[in-house]
């Protein structure tokens, strides 16, 4: 691991879940639902067409055609073009000259060093969104709808789902302003051009994206109740202290033992908006401001936080990096990362 106070590094521009899961994304190693997180942790306060991705400037890898370009014939390599993983909780990444502008369904975003801009699709993205770039090229992508189930669970703890004690509402506050305040950072690097890998050697026990509903009854008051959230990680069945790796390179931007929904946390900001949240977990092995690579030891899984056994929860959020407002950032679906190819040559 190499852990680097990054004074150098400037911040280029400024909670974590409850689940999903993937139209079309199955994992192979999907196992029983045993654990889950019984209370909506979004940041309240108190498949399967996947598109060739851009090459990137510079890492001697060919052109590839990307669908939805309109390239001139004898159009030179840094055309401008626009592929990913083209489903709903997908990726778009578009290439281009490094300080260009893309604006990608509506929003403008300027390419970075990587000579990529990345853009997060989110599970309501429309049926076909446009881009164009400042140089006249100009398309459409096809983006492919999700259908996630819907499910009903009954028998859990309602002292689980709210904050209900003064102390615990004192709790809740303080890991909400430490949340708001990493997802307000950002830092420069490859995003998703080196490609994902899962965090953790388990199988998947709870995809992205299902509606659950939950109905049970207070332990403390004996009165019955019932939340509807839908799930915006990627749940993995693990046994307590198994090891967490980087699933891409970043630098860690939280890491907090002690998150009153998320239990044990760490938050790793890989660039071009795009931040990995672990949840649940029993040990933190980094700090914040170490930068890691894929593979290295972020954490150990546990059955911290609000939740009903252990496992390891893993979301992904994109946020804009030239917004202001936090409020337009969601969660993608992170199996859908793990089918980006890698082909990136290191970071901004």
């Amino acid at each position: 691991m190499r852990r680097a106070v990054l004074t150098g590094l400037s911040a280029l521009l400024v909670a974590c879940a409850a689940a999903e899961a993937p139209a079309g994304t199955p994992a192979p190693d999907t196992a029983p639902e045993a654990a889950l997180e019984v209370a909506p942790v979004e940041d309240a306060a108190p498949k399967d067409a996947v598109a060739p991705t851009p090459d990137i400037p510079g890492a001697d890898i060919p052109d590839a055609g990307i669908p939805g370009t309109p390239a001139a014939p004898g159009a030179d390599a840094l055309a401008p073009d626009c592929g990913g993983v083209l489903v709903q909780g997908g990726l778009v990444i578009c290439r281009g000259e490094p300080g260009s502008r893309f604006t990608v369904a509506g929003t403008g975003l300027t390419v970075g060093e990587t000579g990529t801009a990345q853009f997060g699709l989110s599970t309501a993205a429309p049926s076909v969104i446009g881009w164009s770039h400042e140089r006249g090229a100009y398309g459409d992508l096809q983006i492919a709808p999700r259908q996630d189930d819907y499910r009903e669970i009954s028998g859990f703890d309602c002292d689980k789902v709210d904050a209900r004690s003064p102390e615990q509402k004192a709790h809740a506050g303080r890991s909400w302003v430490k949340k708001q305040d990493a997802f307000a950072t950002f830092h420069p690097g490859p995003g998703a051009l080196e490609g994902f890998v899962k965090p953790a050697d388990a199988p998947t026990s709870s995809p992205f994206g299902p509606t659950r509903k939950y109905v049970g009854v207070s332990k403390v008051t004996g009165e019955p109740c019932e939340s509807v959230s839908v799930h915006r990680g990627y749940d993995m069945a693990t046994p307590v202290g198994t090891d967490v790796t980087a699933p891409a390179p970043g630098v860690v931007i939280l890491a907090d033992p002690d998150l009153y929904y998320e239990g044990g946390t760490v938050f790793l900001d890989h660039g071009h908006g795009l931040v990995s949240v672990f949840m649940h977990l029993s040990a933190v092995e980094v700090a914040e401001g170490d930068v890691v690579d894929t593979g290295d030891l972020l954490a150990r899984t546990g059955n911290t936080g609000r939740t009903t056994g252990p496992h390891l929860h893993w979301a992904v959020k994109w946020r804009n990096p030239e917004a202001a407002d936090r409020g337009g950032d969601f969660y993608l679906d992170p199996a859908l990362l793990l089918d980006l190819p890698a082909a990136g040559n290191g970071p901004d």
